[in-house]
This record gives structure tokens, C-alpha cells and sequence, in this order.
């Protein structure tokens, strides 16, 4: 049994993946923008990925943008039988790398043909409507008119599931009305954990929750008590972070990314983890949780 199989599964898309996957972002240049600083170095991690036996990754045809579609097709192609690649839509890059909407049916429509023609395929496995009301968190407002564009073009063939990313639970709420919701994908770590209540919920009904920024994205995760609890176990905080995450929740699906094969395997390492209870108490509190 190789080290992510310990992970354990879950239903993604109609699919059984592992639950540590892999999240493509960090291929491209600096500021998720531009071509990667070692193509040949990018190429390498995701063939470990795979051969690892990752069959979950994530991407956008608005990383780079373009470029980490173009290298997972490069890399990958022709895909393994088992293979679920997630991609999201409703987002471009401006000319200064800005992050900018992209909501209407046309920008939809175009993008879900990017993503196709770059990524090499027929249809696309996942894809994933991210909201982009606010930039940097979650914004109420009714998702209705982009969402119900991307469920046309999913009648059309062109996508197996949808997602949503950078929701409020009103707006999942609003968006099971409208099509079945495959996976939700909103920031979460050991310190940021406005998503608690909405984790359980989806557990229940069965909707895989995809936390992006699991190691704290941009930021990386800083904690005393992390480091504590890691240096105590004999491994890296990052790798308590995300055994954390596995434990918390069996519908949370890991794809944390990186452009290093070594620390690729220093992520996968974190599936063997094992938490004791008194650690997970310790762990509560850096979020304020729990225990002080």
C-alpha cells in the first residue's frame, strides 16, 4: 500500500479519488502568472504525481494563464483510466495579472472551450463555478444567472459535474436548486475555519468540500503550537496541517501544490500521519478553538 491509498477515498464527480490529490496553481510563474520558472522541473511533478497515485487534480485555464492545462496535457496526456481532473471557470487575468470577473454565458462558454482545447479533451470531468463577487472571500449575491449558464453547457455534454468555489451556504443552497453540486471548494486550514458548520453539512449529503489555501496559500501557516505538536511527532508542521485536514472531516479532499518533487513527497508523507487525540485538542486552539 503506498502512502496516499492510507488517505482513504471519496466520491468526487460520480467518481472514487484518493482523498490527497494534487493542486496545479503553484506550476505557473510568480503570482500564479506566466510560464513556471523550471518547465522541465513542473513537467517532473506531475508525472510523480500520478505515478505516486494521485488521481485527483486540480487546475484553471486561468493559471498562467493557460499554462497549467498546457503542461498537465503535456505531462499527462493521454490520461489514466482513473484520472479526475477539476478545473474552474468565471474568472481572467488581466494584461497585469489581475484577477478579474468573467461571469456572462460568453465568457463561460469560451472558457469551458479553452479548458477543453488545453487540456486535451472531449469534456471536462469537474468544473468548478468560481464566484467572484469579492476577490478574496466569499460575498453574498445570487449566483443563479452564471451558474444556470454553466448547467446549459453541461446539458450540451461539454461537462460531466459542477462545482462551486468562494461560496456563502446561501449561495450552495441556491445553487442546489438549480443542478447538483459535485464539490464545494472555499479557503479552510488549521486557522481558518469559518467553514465548520457548512463541512459537517455537506459530509452528510454526501458533497465533497476541496479546501483551497490548506497550507495557507500565499501566507504559509505559522503556528507555535503547529510546530510543537509537529516537532513532537517527528514531522514538518506542513505535514501535521495536513493530516489535520484528513481527520477532520472523511469529505475533505486534499490538493495541496507545489512545483518540488521532494516536497510533493513530503505532502503525500502526511497520509501516514497518525493524530492522537490530545494533539487534535492542542491543534483546536490555534484557530481559537477549543481549550486555550
Amino acid at each position: 500500500m503506498t502512502p496516499i491509498d492510507q488517505a482513504g477515498t471519496f466520491t468526487l464527480g460520480g467518481r472514487s479519488v484518493k482523498r490527497l490529490g494534487y493542486g496545479a496553481m503553484q506550476l505557473a510563474g510568480p503570482g500564479v502568472f506566466g510560464p513556471p520558472k523550471d518547465h522541465d522541473a513542473a513537467v517532473a511533478v506531475l508525472r510523480e504525481a500520478v505515478a505516486s497515485g494521485i488521481n485527483h487534480v486540480d487546475t484553471s485555464d486561468f493559471y498562467g494563464p493557460h499554462v497549467t492545462n498546457r503542461l498537465i496535457r503535456e505531462a499527462l496526456a493521454p490520461y489514466p483510466d482513473d484520472l479526475v481532473i477539476v478545473t474552474k471557470i468565471g474568472a481572467r487575468r488581466g494584461d497585469d495579472a489581475s484577477w478579474l470577473p468573467a461571469f456572462s454565458p460568453e465568457d463561460l462558454a469560451t472558457a469551458v472551450h479553452d479548458n477543453l482545447r488545453n487540456l486535451g479533451v472531449d469534456v471536462l470531468d469537474v468544473v468548478n463555478l468560481r464566484i467572484m463577487f469579492s476577490v478574496h472571500g466569499p460575498a453574498e449575491g445570487s449566483i443563479e444567472a452564471p451558474l444556470a449558464a454553466l448547467a446549459e453547457l453541461q446539458r450540451q455534454g461539454l461537462v460531466r459535474q459542477i462545482g462551486l468555489s468562494n461560496v456563502t451556504p446561501a449561495q450552495i443552497a441556491e445553487g442546489r436548486r438549480i443542478c447538483e453540486i459535485a464539490c464545494v471548494q472555499n479557503q479552510y486550514n488549521l486557522a481558518h475555519r469559518a467553514d465548520d458548520a457548512l463541512i459537517d453539512e455537506l459530509a452528510r449529503d454526501g458533497i465533497a468540500y476541496v479546501p483551497f489555501f490548506p497550507l495557507g496559500g500565499f501566507s504559509p501557516l505559522q503556528s507555535s503550537t503547529l510546530s510543537a505538536v509537529a516537532a513532537r511527532l517527528g514531522a514538518t508542521p506542513m505535514q501535521v496541517a495536513l493530516a489535520w485536514l484528513l481527520r477532520r472531516a472523511p469529505n475533505i479532499l486534499l490538493i495541496p501544490g507545489t512545483s518540488s518533487v521532494a516536497h510533493l513527497r513530503e505532502n503525500l508523507a502526511a497520509a501516514t500521519l497518525t493524530l492522537p487525540d490530545d494533539a487534535i485538542g492542542e491543534l483546536d486552539t490555534v484557530a481559537g478553538i477549543g481549550a486555550a
